[in-house]
């Protein structure tokens, strides 16, 4: 077991173990938010065929040389063909077929001049300007070509993907299975969130677990709520090896530090789990406790809040989305300004909350709140993790800091 490690080192470590899920199909419906499990091929082209791209008309662009005001040139309208249908007859020189929106381009066209440009007289149009072959023409394959990656292995599916995978006929999905996390709370204090009874003397509310619930749904991951355990180490014992059993990987909070009732420790070594690491060097998060058991990850965070969740934050949404399958697991980083000033020296490497801000084209940075590792409250609006190095004195306003983006910018 490694104590007092760096960030990295930890989430080196953690990531050495991430075992990837298996994989299903799912509707296109219901392929939101989940990851690609296979490279997708286009099967065909996007567009399927050449269409033209206004309402007007298709002729012969070899027809229309030195065409001007002065010297239009005249073409007999052959037929109509809407969006939807295809042309029955074939354009040669001197013929012309009215085209809407979307419609192929008929047999032998290769132009298309727009209604509004057009004179009508009779059966026969004129145009009055010299075309190129394919102007004013969306090819075949122009957006897709058959054959074509459309999406790559690891790639989260967004709107725009749903879309191009439902114009390629694309209906089953392979996707990687949502993860599982179990949700493991210790300590005598704790009672469930959803009970409207007043506290009793020296109880707290369970609102951690309820945070880490959403932040799991948020990203995807069932969370199986498997119960709170007091500071007995059998109890924990008991209830983290439900958790194997039910899910991906176990999170834990509460009973990592060093006090007498701080009893994971022991309830990791009693069922043969293996402690990879405890303690990172940071703050807020330091008595964070990391171990192995047939292959799950147990994560061992905090009981204070502010000091779980930024933990969960830095260690396990980016070792939850590379099991999850996705390719790009690490989170972001971005320089910001720094809009307040933090007055504490930094002797250890520090996390803040902050919320991003965009303004006059400068990224800004702002503090959510006390910094306090019992404070949940400074989690509200929380987007970044602001580092501040270790040894940094006092920072002013307008200082440039380095910050991790955790949630999406407003």
């Amino acid at each position: 077991m490694k104590k007092y490690i760096s960030l990295e080192e930890a989430q080196s470590l953690l990531l050495e173990y991430c075992q990837p899920i298996g994989g299903e199909y799912v509707e296109l419906p219901e392929a939101f938010g989940r990851i690609i499990r296979a490279d997708i091929k286009a099967e065909e082209d996007i567009p399927p065929f050449t269409r033209s791209p206004l309402d007007g008309y298709a002729f012969i662009a070899e027809d229309t040389v030195n065409a001007d005001r002065q010297n239009p040139v005249s073409l007999r309208v052959l037929e109509e063909v809407p969006a939807g249908y295809t042309a029955s007859q074939k354009v040669v020189s001197g013929t012309t077929i009215k085209v809407m929106t979307g419609a192929p381009i008929p047999e032998g066209a290769n132009a298309v001049e727009k209604y509004e440009n057009i004179e009508v007289v009779g059966n026969k149009i004129k145009i009055f300007s010299s075309f190129k072959a394919q102007e004013n023409t969306i090819a075949a394959g122009e957006d897709v070509k058959k054959g074509q990656v459309v999406v790559k292995i690891g790639t989260k599916i967004t709107p725009p993907i749903t879309g191009l995978l439902a114009s390629l006929g694309i209906n089953n999905v392979p996707v990687y299975k949502q993860p599982r996390a179990a949700l493991v709370s210790t300590g005598d204090e704790l009672i469930d969130a959803d009970i409207a009874a007043p506290l009793k003397p020296g109880k707290i509310r369970n609102s951690t677990r309820v945070t880490l619930q959403g932040y799991l749904k948020d990203i995807g991951v069932e969370p199986v709520v498997i119960g709170t355990a007091k500071d007995k180490a059998e109890e924990v014992a008991f209830l983290i090896q439900q958790g194997l059993s039910k899910a991906d990987m176990v999170i834990t909070t509460g009973g990592v530090s060093v006090g007498d009732y701080d009893v994971v420790a022991e309830a990791l070594n009693s069922i043969g789990a293996e402690i990879i690491f405890w303690k990172i060097d940071i703050k807020p998060g330091m008595p964070t406790m990391v171990a192995v058991k047939d292959g799950k990850i147990i994560l061992g965070l905090s009981g204070n809040p502010a000091s779980g969740l930024v933990v969960f934050q830095l260690l396990g949404i980016p070792f939850i989305r590379k099991m999850a399958g996705q390719s790009k697991y690490s989170l972001p980083k971005i320089e910001a300004v720094l809009q307040q000033e933090f007055r504490k020296p930094s002797p250890k490497r520090r996390f803040l909350r902050g919320k991003l801000v965009l303004e006059n084209g400068v990224v800004n940075v702002k503090l959510t709140g006390s910094q306090g590792n019992a404070i949940l409250s400074s989690m509200v609006g929380c987007n970044v993790l602001v580092e501040i190095p270790a040894g940094s004195e006092p920072l002013g306003i307008g200082k440039k800091v380095i910050a991790y983006l955790v949630d999406k910018i407003d």
